[in-house]
């Protein structure tokens, strides 16, 4: 059986499903489209952040890097291709309060724990459970093809890196680096305000035209945060304190946020089944039907006709682009 770990899509659906596979429960993943206060105080307690974009290559010169390691940091350097989604969300996962890890991450954070960031990376990229959930996440293929052919720095490499607070310091956990960065001091707990403006920075660096990032908040699990706001408020309520009929709405509110919830654990469950699903079989068949019928040629050229006519629209809207930069 192959050791190699395949690409997986950055998804909240596929890395909520992921982190329980792997045994952590009571946390969920939730993409975020900005920064603001609002947005990260909705998603409270958040435990960690994963950062997508596209790579290019960093010393880190210019930061606090950490060769050497700090204090009750776990940090694991990257040693497996195409581990570094699972390998960020771990990082973050090993670091954070108030995280029940399993019995599988347990085991691998108390083993590792006297081991350099080399040896707890081969570690992660060794162990079975893990590759076996990361990779129940690939694509199915119709050829399995094994890539002789290294990335060149005219390629599109896209890398997974995690922001997490431990103790009163925020660190940047990148398993490309040697070691975790620390990006500033801490203070009231408030380390998403510290978070934010290095996560500025990094976007920053790239061109206007570059919109490619992602970013995601590993949450506690936001039914289990709605069951918890709804039981302090009952309680208040059967003590006859504070406005009866406000509290009783607040309730309502609650609920229906956890119908909300589970609606969305349903759609993600779906839509992971379908990412799972080997379609090969049915399009084989289908366009044999089809050529049997006498319209896959018909078929054929209709989709070369809208083929073309979306690249016509890319080079139009490329060629405006162009333009204004000028």
């Amino acid at each position: 059986m192959s050791q190699a770990w395949c690409t997986i899509e950055s998804d909240p659906g596929v890395f909520t499903e992921l982190i329980e596979g792997i045994g952590v429960q009571g946390v969920q993943v939730e993409e975020i489209y900005d920064l603001s206060e609002e947005t990260l105080n909705r998603l409270q307690p958040v435990h960690g952040l994963i950062f997508l974009f596209k790579w290019i290559k960093d010393d880190a010169s210019d930061r606090n890097l950490l060769s050497g390691g700090a204090p009750g940091v776990f940090f694991a350097k990257q040693v497996v291709q195409n581990a570094c989604a699972t390998q960020a969300i771990i990082s973050v996962l090993m670091n954070a309060d108030g995280v029940k890890l399993g019995p599988e991450l347990s085991r691998i954070k108390e083993f590792a724990s006297a081991l350099n960031p080399e040896m707890i990376g081969q570690v992660i990229g060794q162990d079975k459970v893990l590759r076996t959930v990361h990779n129940s996440f690939s694509r199915p293929e119709p050829f399995m093809v094994e890539p002789d052919e290294k990335a060149t720095e005219d390629d599109d490499a896209f890398h997974f890196i995690g922001y997490v607070p431990v103790g009163n310091k925020l660190y940047e956990l990148d398993g490309l680096q040697p070691g975790p960065i620390e990006i500033g001091e801490v203070k009231d707990g408030k380390w998403l305000q510290v978070a934010k403006p290095a996560i500025e920075k990094r976007i920053q660096k790239y061109s206007q035209k570059e919109i490619r990032f992602n970013l995601l908040a590993i949450v506690k699990n936001r039914q289990e945060v709605y069951r918890g706001m709804i039981e302090k408020l009952q309680a208040t309520i059967a003590k006859g304190e504070g406005d009866d009929a406000k509290q009783k709405a607040e309730v309502a509110d609650l609920e229906g946020k956890i119908n909300q919830e589970k609606v969305k654990f349903q759609k993600w469950k779906e839509e992971n089944v379908r990412r799972k699903h080997n379609f090969v079989p049915f399009i084989f068949n289908l366009l044999k039907e089809l050529a049997q019928a006498g319209k896959l040629d018909e078929v054929v050229k209709e989709a070369q006709k809208q083929a073309e006519s979306r690249m016509e629209a890319a080079a139009k809207a490329k060629a405006k682009a162009a333009s204004k930069d000028k």
